[in-house]
């Protein structure tokens, strides 16, 4: 039998850690409050990232910046009922009327729209027909908006009355 004394270093000993500066457990417990606080609200993020993306995406579709509402676009962009979907960038570009001046006249719209929360992941625009811009009560043509992996997209385009 071996006899001598076992000693620890100071990384291994349960000592060491309670024995630890204090300024550095009230920091790391101060960080992880924040966080856990920040986790524990992302449904108002969600929705300040909403009116930011809202506020872009409707100047753009005002402006008739093509290009840019593409970019806040996910594709394939689905559509009404019995109309093919936007596949990709390209095709959206060539069908941009069809879409934002088609049934309801969406620059026009979205002026004064405001946007309707469906979940913490999916908002919708409601517009009138273009021949009925003023019946904010028959507002069937929903621009509808999703958040995804890269951010706040337009996903797609529906005539509830369909």
């Amino acid at each position: 039998m071996i006899k001598g004394t076992v000693r620890t270093s100071k990384i291994n000993s349960f000592a060491s850690i309670r024995a630890c500066q204090p300024w550095r457990v009230i920091r790391a417990q101060t960080w992880l409050a924040g966080v856990l606080i920040l986790l524990s609200f992302p449904s108002a993020f969600a929705e300040s990232d909403f009116s930011a993306f809202w506020q872009k995406f409707k100047s753009a579709v005002i402006a008739g910046d093509k290009a840019a509402v593409a970019e806040m676009t996910k594709f394939p962009l689905s559509m009404p009922y019995e109309v093919k979907a936007v596949k990709n960038k390209e095709n959206f570009l060539r069908r941009y009327n069809e879409i934002f001046k088609g049934e309801a006249n969406a620059a026009q719209c979205f002026k004064s729209a405001e946007p309707h929360k469906e979940s913490d992941r999916q908002y919708d625009i409601y517009c009138p027909f273009k021949e009925t811009p003023k019946d904010r009560e028959n507002a069937p043509i929903r621009f509808i908006f999703e958040l995804t992996k890269g951010g706040w997209k337009f996903v797609g385009l529906d005539n509830i009355n369909e």
